[in-house]
C-alpha cells in the first residue's frame, strides 16, 4: 500500500491515534493497514459498541472509526454515550449501512462524519488529512 506523508497531532507532533471499532475482523485489519499508510497509529480495537465504550475510556484516541450494526451494543448507541461523557469526541462512524435515517440519526447522536464501505483510499485520506484546528471548528 503506498505510503502518505504522516499525519501528525499539532499539540505535540505525535502519531494521530484511532481506535477502530467493527464486528469484522477483516474491516479492522483493512481499515487499519489504510490508516497506518497515512502514519496513523491504530491504539486499539474493538468488536461491539460496549467494548468500544471501554476501550474509549482507556485509550483516549484521538479518532473513533466505528461500524453501525454491530452485536451487545450498535454503534449510532455507542457514540452517542462516548460523545455524552466526553463531547470532544471524535467519532467517525464507517458503514455499509448508508441509508440516509442512519447517518441522519448517526451525526445528531454524536458522530463527525460518515464513512460508506468499501472504504476507499482517497476517502480516508479525507478524513485523516483533517487538522486539528477543523476538527476543533467541527466540534464546536
Amino acid at each position: 500500500m503506498e505510503q502518505f506523508a504522516p499525519v501528525k497531532r499539532s499539540k505535540d507532533g505525535q502519531p494521530v491515534q484511532y481506535l477502530i471499532v467493527d464486528d469484522s475482523v477483516f474491516a479492522r485489519k483493512n481499515l487499519g493497514r489504510i490508516i497506518e499508510s497515512f502514519g496513523g497509529q491504530v491504539v486499539g480495537e474493538a468488536g461491539d459498541g460496549l467494548t468500544a465504550i471501554s476501550e474509549y475510556d482507556r485509550l483516549k484516541p484521538d479518532i473513533v472509526l466505528m461500524d453501525i450494526t454491530m452485536p451487545q451494543m450498535e454503534g449510532i448507541e455507542a457514540a452517542e454515550k462516548i460523545v455524552q461523557k466526553t463531547p470532544e469526541a471524535r467519532v467517525v462512524m464507517v458503514s455499509s449501512v448508508g441509508y440516509q435515517e442512519n447517518i441522519v440519526a448517526a451525526l445528531q447522536r454524536g458522530a463527525r462524519h460518515f464513512v460508506q464501505k468499501p472504504v476507499k483510499l482517497p476517502r480516508v485520506e479525507a478524513i485523516v488529512a483533517l487538522s486539528d484546528q477543523v476538527w476543533a471548528w467541527l466540534v464546536s
